[in-house]
């Protein structure tokens, strides 16, 4: 019976490291190859802002992370730059700067889901068409299956 149990509880942990393992690398191995450098430089000169992800945001840890340049323009809001894998990223702006989960849901249902981020290198999302995005001050990439924040920046104080 002792044996039984540990079978169970070892071959229990294998499983649960074995699943979440998976839902940090499968999207990883589907994600699509970013935009190139170039092509994101090329998008962000047309932007009206241009902001830097700060480090060590309250809400930032060793799997949920971001850090590089947002340039937002009112067609496309680009990231020359990285975040943490994972899935279901969503890209908002938001009425005032936010830096942790608390903060974020507070404001989320004033805030603006502007498309999906498919890639964790560099990437380029259209904003829907009559967006004012001066009605918003910051970029908020937010993972919506899991309810995590993943990064922020500041674009208009």
């Amino acid at each position: 019976m002792k044996k039984l149990i540990a079978l169970f509880i070892s071959h229990g942990a294998a499983l649960a490291i074995g699943f979440a393992a998976g839902i940090y690398v499968l999207p990883i191995l589907v994600a699509p190859e970013g935009p190139s450098q170039q092509e994101v430089q090329e998008t962000a000169a047309s932007a009206l802002y241009k902001t830097t992800i700060k480090e060590k945001l309250k809400g930032s840890d060793f799997v949920h992370w971001g850090k590089g340049e947002f340039s937002i323009s009112p067609t496309a809001i680009t990231l020359m730059g990285e975040v943490a894998p994972g899935p279901d990223y969503k890209l908002y702006l938001t009425p005032k700067f936010v830096e942790d989960e608390a903060q974020f849901l507070a404001v989320k249902n004033q805030s603006l889901q502007i498309g999906d981020i498919k890639t964790f290198e560099n990437f380029i999302v259209s904003v829907p068409t009559g967006t004012n995005i001066e009605a918003y001050s910051s970029v908020v990439v937010w993972c919506e299956s899991f309810g995590e924040f993943i990064t922020a920046a500041e674009y208009r104080p």
